[in-house]
This record gives structure tokens, C-alpha cells and sequence, in this order.
């Protein structure tokens, strides 16, 4: 059985840090690109981050700069590091995991960004 669980998220004040984390139980991220999404209340979930099993990585426009995805294959875990959070970054944050055949998702952590 395959499973994404993330954690990390919270209430933090504008301006604040947070990192996610995604761990993978049943796949082998190495095998996949991993990617965070963001879901805010009412809109669509956006695609935030890419990471390739290449080792390559894309952002997305509105986060570019303030925002690092990384992995440890060795740790079956895939990260979000956010910085300078801003109230528009609140959402519930989901871990991806898109494969050849096979896509799975998390079941998001949710992040709180107000003074």
C-alpha cells in the first residue's frame, strides 16, 4: 500500500519559514517525481514545486525565489522549505508522487499564515 504523509504545516506569522516534509512509504521516490501542490479555500490546486528523479527542479511564478524543493531518496522523503510566507501562501499543501503509470497524493498539511 502506497502512502505520502506529510507534515510540517502550521499557523505562522507573515514573513515566517516553515518546512514540509513528505514521507513515502510503498514507493521508492527515487522512481518518481515528486512535486508539492497547494489548494487555497475556493480556488484550484495549483501546482507549487517540481522534483524531477533527474535531480532537476521548477517553481512555480508565484513562490519562485521564496521556495526550495528537495529530496532524500535514502529517506524515501521529499521537502518544502518556504520562506517569507505571505497570507496568499495559506492553503493546504499536497505531497505528489507521479510515475510512469502510477500518480499518488498525500492528504495535505495544512498552512495558516496570519498576524
Amino acid at each position: 500500500q502506497v502512502q505520502l504523509v506529510e507534515s510540517g504545516g502550521g499557523l505562522v506569522q507573515p514573513g515566517g519559514s516553515l518546512r514540509l516534509s513528505c514521507v513515502a512509504s510503498g514507493i521508492s521516490i527515487s522512481d518518481y517525481n515528486m512535486n508539492w501542490y497547494h489548494e487555497a479555500p475556493g480556488k484550484q490546486r495549483e501546482l507549487v514545486a517540481v522534483s524531477r528523479k533527474d535531480g532537476t527542479t521548477d517553481y512555480a511564478d508565484s513562490v519562485e525565489g521564496r521556495v526550495t524543493i528537495s529530496r532524500d531518496n535514502a529517506k524515501n522523503t521529499v521537502y518544502l522549505q518556504i520562506n517569507n510566507l505571505e497570507p496568499d501562501d495559506t492553503a493546504v499543501y499536497y505531497c505528489n508522487a507521479r510515475g510512469k503509470y502510477f500518480e499518488y497524493w498525500g492528504q495535505g498539511t495544512q498552512v495558516t499564515v496570519s498576524s
